[in-house]
Order: structure tokens, then sequence, then C-alpha cells
């Protein structure tokens, strides 16, 4: 049985109750309206691991730090591009990074015999285009070049993703990552030394 001093609490807790109900759908279609807005203007997610990009000539869908159009260029030449240790270098086809050596000159690989075994060569395409020329080398074959630098890849990167090739002193000269936008190497890794025993 209910006294008079309950009575009263019962139609409060009623009309808390209403009161809430109300405030709630309002905060929740706030909400609501707030994750759809940002989720519409969100692009991709992004990811930590080594990003590759082989999209289209003339596609901007791999700009990064300036390299859209190393990153178009590279796809019109069969290469690609990854995203390693915070820079965006090109790589051949199978996603290897690619490399200049120091003494090679626009029209002249310096690397021959065992330093070509060590860095092998990359291979033109029939025809190149800018900013891509390509070097007939003593062998006969037909290297790719850019930006006035030869292109090798390195046969201590064993796995897609790596540069461990970055800095090595051998051959007589340094060997470097290419960068996609085709600024000047990085200089950040310390210059190793090392013999024709890759």
């Amino acid at each position: 049985m209910f006294t008079s001093h309950d009575r009263p609490k019962v139609p409060n807790r009623r009309r808390r109750s209403l009161l809430v109900i109300p405030a709630a759908a309002a905060g929740l279609a706030a909400l609501a309206a707030c994750s759809s807005s940002s989720s519409s203007s969100s692009s991709a997610p992004t990811t930590s691991s080594p990003t590759t990009s082989n999209a289209p000539a003339g596609s901007s869908a791999s700009a990064s730090s300036g390299s859209a159009s190393g990153a178009a260029a590279a796809t019109a030449e069969g290469l690609k591009t990854a995203s390693i240790g915070g820079v965006t270098l090109l790589t051949n086809a199978k996603g290897f990074t690619l490399y200049s050596f120091a003494p090679d000159t626009a029209t002249k690989s310096a690397c021959s015999g065992a330093c070509a075994a060590a860095w092998p060569p990359q291979t033109a395409p029939a025809t190149v285009t800018s900013p891509y020329t390509s070097i007939k080398r003593p062998d006969g074959t037909t290297q790719l070049v850019f930006n006035g630098h030869p292109l090798y890849t390195f046969t201590g990167d064993t796995a897609p993703g790596t540069a461990s090739g970055n800095g090595v002193n051998a051959f007589g000269g340094l060997w470097h990552e290419v960068p996609a936008s085709g600024s000047a190497a990085p200089t950040g890794t310390a210059p190793t030394s090392g013999s024709g025993a890759y």
C-alpha cells in the first residue's frame, strides 16, 4: 500500500523519463549528423606500411611530397613507386628499389662486370619519354636513365620495400636510392664501405 509520501514520487519519475527520451533522441541525432558529415569528407584510410603505386600515366592517385608526376612517369616506363623510410622512391616493376651510382654520367655507366652483377642495370623499354632517357651499355643492352642517372637494382635487397643499398660505397662510388620526385637522393644514411663481394 502506498503512503501519501510515496505517491508524488511516481508522477515525478514519469515526467523525468518523458524529458530524458527527447533529450537523448536529440543527442543521438546530433551525433549521427556529425559522424555522417565527417565520413563523407574523409578519404581512403592511410597505412604505415610501404605503399606502392602503379596508377596510369597522368593520374595523381600517388601524389606524395610533389612526386605525382614522377609516379606517373614511372608507370609510363614500367616502373612503380613505393614509400620506403618516409621517402617516395622509384622501384622496378617487382617493387625493388632503384639506385643511382655517383660515378655515372647521363650518357655512360661506370658499372660493369662484377659491379653490374651486384647492381643489375634496369633495362629500358623500347621507347622512353622525359624525364627518362636510355643509354647503350658495353654488352649491347639498353639501360634506363632517370634525370641523368642510370638506374640499377641491388642484389642485397632480398624483398620489395627495402633499400639496403642506400649510402653504400662500393665499386668506386656511392649508391643512392632514387626519389620519384627527381630531387637529390636522401643523405640520411651514412655511407658504408664495401667491396665487389655483394
